[in-house]
């Protein structure tokens, strides 16, 4: 298993490699080994550089500092790696957690909001996280000011999630230093970074993928327009899972986003019963469904002809298209199509988009 573990960690930190190709590499060559072997060739035959592939030391290293911490690993498709999470199309193929893993086996709800929130909006989320912890719901936020902070104080004794945006030997802020103690050892904290990492701008939209992910919907406790919060919402539907929204006051700006959504189709929260309501279609579907990384279907190796990946180059460009509509047009199987697409990817050459779009870089 560390064998595994050891060859996954260099997988996903060689530079190129992101959650998806990462994806399809294993479920075209079966294990992490076989697809670093694979690597230089597919490259090479995308027309680009083979990437540095992250050594063997280093992977080595960051698995004795995270456990040196306490934490561990959690592999997708594999242990208590959570199958809600496992289900959308950039899962993170590796996670730490420290604290208590048996909250990753209980319903989930995502509670998220401005950082500046009014003194009303955090009483508010904190009474909801309480409330729904007590009906067996694990509360999952991240750990920001405001909602996110007050949401995980009311699910402390009950069960909370911190999903970090950088290492999970960092703080951030540093006022929630204590906090963030608190839930390593009362609750789960959860991180994509390798320890040691400072948050980046870049890294926030990443770890909001994870907490939508995490849950059978995701509640939003007042959020400006175009903030984080709103962000987490949007990945929350397009992974099927349920958009809540606490209206506010039409004269507070934090509150113009939740009563946008509602608008739009949210459902409005209240109270706790309003939450319970809304997952009862949802969760269980969820919860009973399997991880699409453990049985996705592996075909046949399948070798793309040159006259093929010139077919899906000259139907490429700079804007973006969907992998699909690339399978259509080239009249080529899925998986010719998407092994093209995994060497260009390789190369350098390839930019991944939301939905299911690629576009040239």
């Amino acid at each position: 298993m560390i064998d595994d573990l050891l060859d996954r960690l260099r997988l996903i930190r060689t530079p190129g490699i992101g959650p998806i190709a990462f994806r399809q590499l294993l479920l075209r060559f079966g294990t992490a080994g076989e697809a670093l072997a694979a690597i230089p060739d597919l490259a090479r035959r995308g027309g680009g550089r083979t990437p540095a592939i992250h050594s063997k030391a280093a992977a080595e290293e960051e698995i004795a500092r995270v456990e040196a911490l306490g934490a561990r690993f959690l592999a997708i498709g594999q242990g208590l790696y959570p199958r809600a999470l496992a289900e959308i199309e950039n899962a993170p193929p590796l996670i730490t957690v420290i604290g208590d893993q048996a909250l990753l086996g209980r319903p989930m709800v995502a509670i998220v909001g401005a950082r500046n929130a009014s003194a009303a909006a955090c009483r508010f989320a904190r009474e909801l996280a309480h409330g729904l912890g007590r009906e067996g719901v694990s509360i999952v936020s991240g750990l920001a000011r405001g909602i996110d902070s007050a949401a995980h104080d009311g699910s402390l004794d009950s069960g909370t999630i911190g999903v970090i945006a950088g290492g999970i030997d960092v703080a951030y802020p540093p006022e929630n230093a204590a906090r963030q103690a608190d839930i390593a050892a009362r609750g789960l904290l959860i991180a994509e970074m390798p320890p040691g990492t400072e948050p980046r701008a870049r890294h926030f939209p990443y770890r909001n993928r994870i907490i939508a992910g995490l849950g059978s919907g995701t509640v939003v406790v007042e959020a400006a327009p175009r903030s984080g919060s709103l962000i987490t919402a949007r990945l929350a539907a397009e992974a099927g899972r349920e958009v809540m929204a606490v209206p506010g006051s039409p004269l507070d700006p934090r509150a113009q986003g939740c009563n946008s959504l509602i608008r739009d189709g949210a459902t409005l929260i209240q109270n706790v019963v309003d939450v319970i309501e809304a997952l009862t279609p949802i969760a269980g579907r969820v919860a009973s469904q399997r991880d699409p990384f453990e049985h996705e279907a592996r075909s046949d190796p399948v070798e793309a002809e040159a006259d093929l990946r010139d077919r899906i180059e000259q139907l490429l460009g700079p804007s973006a298209v969907a992998v699909d509509e690339l399978v259509r047009q080239s009249e080529a199987p899925a998986g010719a199509v998407q092994l093209v697409l995994l060497e260009l990817d390789l190369a350098g050459r390839l930019d991944r988009h939301a939905g299911g779009k690629v576009s040239l870089c």
